[in-house]
């Protein structure tokens, strides 16, 4: 009996099976990282990250929460590759018009399990020289767009840009049940860097806290080049990836360490100097 094969299936079948080998393989070079949903309630408002406030998330040792900043962007995609090939999940706090931009991405974080979160809508800088009814309307309209890109509600998390929150804002916050995340450490990618630079940067800090909310920023290709090593080596040296998730009632908090003093002022300082170099 004679079968006779068209080329062109031939063909097809090869290139499917090289993908298929060439996805294994490229899963098989992942370090996968332990990874659990970490649950924070955020009722009558949250504010977290020792860079701002004296209170985090009650991490254990060796935890780190992902998140990522300004996006959705070009470069997000290299994130979200990294992040899947290591099993580890993220929050994503996102610019409302970056989000209308960019509805597919959108729903791409969404469908890969991460959170997405508010950062404003148009990122001003700062929320500080606005007044009050101003910010109020870039969060609200932050949300909103998040919520027009998923059809539905984003996490009731939201961070500052520049960290610049105001008494007044906060208080908003609080009143919408609406969580306020500073971060613990930070990878301070909006300084041109290597990638390895930048690991090696972002790993020490992590090796002396040994625990934490880390920023990173989506938006950033040396992030994005680091971040495959990053994550490979969190899963070398024992670290766990504590996925943030929606909760109910009000996190309990972990307090800072004696001697404790805001970084807030600081940064926003030298951010300041460095937009008017």
């Amino acid at each position: 009996m004679t079968i006779r094969m068209n080329r062109r299936a031939v063909l097809a079948g090869a290139a499917a099976l090289a993908a298929v080998h060439n996805a294994q393989d490229a899963r098989a070079g992942c370090a996968a990282l332990p990874t659990r949903a970490l649950p924070v309630g955020t009722r009558g408002g949250l504010e977290v990250g020792l860079r701002s406030y004296p209170q985090t998330l009650p991490l254990a040792d060796g935890e780190v929460v992902l998140t990522f900043d300004d996006g959705p962007a070009a470069t997000t995609p290299r994130v979200l590759e990294a992040l899947a090939c290591a099993g580890a999940r993220a929050t994503f706090f996102v610019i409302g018009r970056n989000a209308l931009a960019q509805p597919a991405l959108m729903r791409r974080i969404a469908a890969d399990g991460h959170t997405l979160a508010c950062h404003t809508f148009s990122h001003p800088w700062t929320l500080r020289e606005r007044s009050t009814a101003v910010g109020e309307r870039e969060i609200l309209s932050g949300f909103d767009a998040i919520a027009d890109t998923l059809g539905r509600k984003a996490a009731p998390f939201f961070r500052y840009p520049g960290f610049a929150d105001t008494a007044a804002l906060n208080a908003f916050l609080a009143d919408r049940d609406i969580g306020i995340f500073g971060c613990d450490l930070w990878a301070s990618d909006w300084t041109p860097m290597t990638p390895a630079t930048q690991l090696a940067l972002v790993m020490g800090r992590l090796r002396r806290a040994r625990r934490g909310i880390v920023l990173f920023h989506d938006t950033q290709a040396q992030t994005a080049g680091m971040l495959p090593g990053f994550l490979a080596a969190l899963a070398q040296e024992g670290f766990r990836i504590a996925h943030v998730t929606e909760g109910s009632g009000r996190t309990q908090t972990l307090p800072a360490p004696a001697g404790w003093s805001s970084d807030t002022e600081r940064m926003i300082a030298i951010a300041r100097g460095r937009s008017r170099a």
